[in-house]
């Protein structure tokens, strides 16, 4: 038999073990007991899709007007066609009128315009888009702007935009269960941890191969590993390079790897005084050893980041700068033109200032304080006296806020809307950003991120994102360290597994058991 929840919950430090006895995976063989268990590290927060809608439509239980294909183009979901006039300041979105919820009630457009009102008026991506109205008509909903926004439709692709059935709220708008339009129902809720979805017959796109599915929150890497070799996960998503290492010998489970719209990167307070200058912050970066972090830390040398966007990023890696190289010689010769000299211990110093700062980084992504730690190493090869801080990762807006930050070492995802400009115009336009740049003032790189807001023509959009590109990589205003990865492990009976490098869909509904 497989561990029951209460063991797993134990081994990964939930619960004592003395409260459920003994947990040892190598006595447990895998059955299978046509439920497909899926483990990832994402714990559910609360009902609410600003919250946690993510779990919701990766698992396919909720859905949203758009979402990225597996060719990572924005498509149609629950809508089935979209249209503007007026310049932009009007976008018409014509619905599936073949869409029932979960609870059996049809999908209508004043649903559908009810819960965008009700996403932009709370906290999430969609209150970012400048909308003044959105009004249901005969067959779908008009949005009407204050001012061009081409990205709206990647925007109506994010999960705190998902459609729920009015009766998923509450007479005070509340939600409280999840009744959404996807191939799976919710059958138990039991936040943070564990969720138990069936098969929804009524799905408008078709049926799920698997009827049941058990998801469960396990936030330690180690203990998703050891369920997926012990069979009791068949699918596990998100593990660490050391686990990919090991999993890949074992010949009972798959791994399939994909890189994600994600950099480990340096984030600057380009007041003070180490970095104000582009001279310094190019010395920065020239004094990191990208190929040796990324093969010791993330062990695959093919991370080192040498650009800010990955190559998985279309229309913003295929600028011509040359990419960031590592020259600690050169990193050396540019400080001491800045005016920074080596101290009696080696540091450099410059008007009587050390070259020391503190880098705030957080344990949440166990890779940060490694490659923390090799970055501390690093940087005093040619001065920079560098103190870690590893502690929650609200410390770092919380830094940038009050002013406080030197430097952090984070983890940005570019595909929290599936259109990488939503990112890079919260982070790169004027005032920065939390989890972007801090202090930087560049007018041209500005006045393209205006452009990139307003402009919807494909080949006009790529001509803009390859020149901000360029500017950031000159500029620096964050310096890239490595790309990330997002590695999954299922069980060898398990077929059509799919990463979705987007990580908007885990794609259950297409997954079957082998004959």
């Amino acid at each position: 038999m497989r561990a029951s929840l209460a063991q797993i919950l134990a081994a990964a430090g939930f619960l004592t073990a003395s409260a459920v006895g003994p947990f040892v995976p190598s006595a447990i063989a895998a059955s299978n007991d046509d439920v497909l268990d899926v483990t990832s590290p994402n714990e559910i927060a609360g009902l609410d899709p600003a919250k946690s809608g993510y779990i919701f439509s990766r698992t396919q239980v909720v859905e949203t007007l758009f979402t990225i294909n597996r060719d990572r183009k924005l498509v149609p979901m629950l809508a089935r066609e979209s249209r503007t006039e007026n310049d932009g300041l009007i976008w018409h979105f014509t619905l599936r009128d073949d869409v029932v919820f979960h609870d059996g009630t049809p999908m209508t457009p004043q649903i559908v315009a009810d819960d965008l009102q009700r996403a932009f008026e709370r906290p999430g991506v969609l209150h970012q888009a400048p909308i003044t109205k959105i009004a249901a008509t005969d067959n779908g909903i008009v949005v009407t702007l204050s001012s061009p926004f081409a990205m709206l439709p990647a925007f109506l692709s994010h999960y705190s935009t998902v459609i729920l059935a009015p009766s998923s709220f509450d007479e005070n708008g509340d939600v409280t269960s999840i009744i959404g339009t996807g191939a799976y129902k919710v059958d138990t809720v039991t936040p943070p941890l564990h969720v138990e979805l069936s098969a929804f017959d009524q799905w408008w796109n078709g049926h799920a191969h698997i009827e049941k599915i058990n998801y469960l929150a396990i936030g330690r890497g180690e203990t998703r590993t050891m369920m997926v070799q012990s069979g009791d996960a068949d699918l596990a998503i998100s593990l660490l390079p050391v686990s990919v290492t090991q999993l890949k010998s074992n010949p009972d489970v798959n791994v399939t790897i994909a890189t994600v719209p994600r950099t480990r990167m340096l984030k600057l307070n380009l007041a003070k005084p180490f970095f104000d200058e582009v001279t310094e912050r190019k010395a920065l970066s020239m004094a990191i050893n990208r190929e040796a972090l990324s093969a010791v830390v993330m062990r695959n040398r093919d991370l080192a980041a040498t650009k800010l966007f990955p190559p998985s990023i279309p229309g913003w890696s295929t600028d011509d700068s040359a990419p960031l190289e590592y020259n600690p010689d050169a990193a050396r010769k540019l400080l001491a033109d800045a005016g920074w000299k080596p101290g009696a211990d080696g540091v450099l110093e410059n008007d009587g200032k050390r070259f020391e700062v503190t880098l705030r980084t957080y344990a949440s992504r166990p890779d940060l304080p490694l490659l923390a730690t090799a970055l501390q190493s690093q940087l005093r090869d040619v001065g920079i006296a560098v103190n870690i801080s590893v502690g929650s990762y609200t410390e770092i807006p919380a830094g940038h806020a009050d002013g406080t930050l030197d430097l952090a070492l984070l983890t940005r995802s570019f595909s929290q809307v599936p259109d990488p400009a939503a990112t890079v115009i919260a982070d790169y336009g004027p005032g920065g950003a939390d989890w972007g740049s801090m202090n930087w003032s560049n007018t041209e790189a500005f006045d393209l991120v205006a452009d990139l807001k307003s402009t919807a023509d494909p080949i006009a959009r790529v001509a803009i994102q390859e020149k901000l590109a360029a500017i950031l990589q000159n500029d620096l205003p964050t310096i890239p360290v490595v790309w990330s990865e997002l590695a999954v492990a299922s069980t060898a009976k398990l077929e059509n597994v799919y990463v979705d490098p987007y990580e908007q869909n885990y794609h259950l509904a297409d997954m079957r058991w082998a004959p």
